[in-house]
């Protein structure tokens, strides 16, 4: 498999599955999550990574110990001896048979396999870094982060080919800046709250395509207060109106959708000829 993003956004809208694909006894973050969205048909997997207190790197949301795991704890404070021995809990609050995994475990079952978005890379980017270099995995990865000078300084010191996308609201002044420095600039992960935000319109995902850099939206929620694409989302395509919610995200132009519901998005997307690019 060739891991080149701009060209896989040639072939077809890239659908990232948010922490897999999980529901009923089977726990987000989880080896058995990421398996099902891919089954599913996800191009993208999202992981979350943490380290232990004795420097294992693991497939973790930080702070999400007391819905996940049951527990007031902090995974960064343990060891790895003991976080091997948690289990994540179900929709219903009651322990599951699966655990918590290795950064390394995954990085080699995934190996050659789908493209990999890794969130919070910025809480330990060289050691995570070197994780993915000693996987040899670099084309299929991503980073996302929010815009710094440090950031950029990071990404230029210490892994200037790895694909990397900074997050926006409302407007993105920095990109001809981007295009210039010594980093692999792919394109842009957009945050806006009205339809007729600038970074949804035409003008902006075009100017961004003509520059061969590619526009990431998320259809996820986190919480309905914070909308994250204007309310075109997988609640509002689920329980309103697919049109309304992944119809008019793929209407626009965007070259990812990041969602909690590959399968039932990549299905709609077919169904009404928007997947594959024409």
């Amino acid at each position: 498999m060739n891991f080149d993003l701009r060209e896989k956004a040639k072939e077809n809208i890239i659908v990232v599955a948010h922490r897999g694909a999980s529901g009923g006894n089977i726990p987000c973050n989880t080896m058995a999550a990421y398996e099902i969205a891919l089954m599913q048909g996800a191009d993208m997997l999202e992981i979350d990574v943490d380290c232990t207190r004795d420097g294992e790197l693991i497939i973790f949301h930080p702070g999400m110990e007391k819905p996940h795991l049951g527990r007031n704890i902090n995974l960064s404070h343990l060891r790895y001896a003991g976080v091997k021995k948690l289990r994540y809990r179900n929709v219903d609050e009651t322990p599951t048979q699966f655990g918590v995994s290795k950064l390394d475990d995954f990085l080699e079952t995934f190996k050659g396999r789908c493209f990999i978005n890794v969130d919070k890379f910025w809480g330990n980017p060289e050691k995570i870094y070197k994780a993915i270099k000693r996987h040899g995995m670099t084309e299929q990865m991503l980073v996302k982060s929010a815009m710094s000078p440090k950031v950029i300084s990071v990404l230029e010191e210490l892994a200037p080919e790895l694909p990397f996308m900074p997050i926006v609201k409302e407007c993105h002044p920095l990109h001809n800046d981007l295009l210039s420095r010594n980093i692999n600039y792919i394109g842009v992960e957009v945050l806006f709250k009205e339809d007729d935000s600038p970074l949804a319109g035409e003008e902006f995902i075009s100017r961004m395509h003509r520059d061969n850099t590619l526009v990431w939206v998320n259809s996820i929620i986190y919480d309905y207060k914070e909308q994250l694409s204007g309310g075109h989302s997988d609640d509002s395509a689920l329980t309103v109106s697919r049109d309304y919610g992944w119809g008019w995200l793929a209407d626009c132009g965007f070259d990812f959708i990041q969602t909690d519901w590959p399968m039932m998005l990549i299905d709609y997307l077919k169904q009404t000829d928007r997947y594959k690019r024409k």
